[in-house]
């Protein structure tokens, strides 16, 4: 099998600036599934003023990718830096990315988050 069942991202920020007639700010959560068995996703949100915030009954379907974008979960807000924690019942490869439009020069950031063994 491919892949860990929990994961740490250190570093995220949905900016709280979109540049008017660009695409918006947003951050994902990749999540690649390539299992023949779905899995269920379970993302712990850690603050630095207040306490953690738990988003169950998330999903990547066997064999597939789902992009968990963080301004249509409803778990943080914008401005705030937070981190992550993605546990999953099943192996899967987690990634992180931003998209940060608050110049007219987007800037996309992406990285493979921290495998725990």
């Amino acid at each position: 099998m491919y892949g860990k069942t929990d994961w740490l991202i250190p570093d995220m920020y949905w900016p709280e600036i979109t540049t008017p007639g660009h695409y918006v700010s947003h951050e994902a959560i990749c999540v690649l599934n390539v299992n023949d068995k779905d899995a269920n996703l379970t993302v712990t949100f850690y603050f630095e003023d207040r306490e953690p915030i738990v988003k169950e009954g998330l999903k990547c379907g066997a064999r597939r990718t789902n992009h968990i974008r963080m301004d249509k979960l409803g778990a943080v807000e914008m401005g705030v830096p937070y981190a992550a924690l993605v546990h999953s019942d099943v192996p899967v490869v987690v990634q992180y990315s931003r998209l940060d439009t608050t110049q007219a020069e987007n800037g996309l950031i992406t990285t493979i988050a921290f495998a725990v063994e």
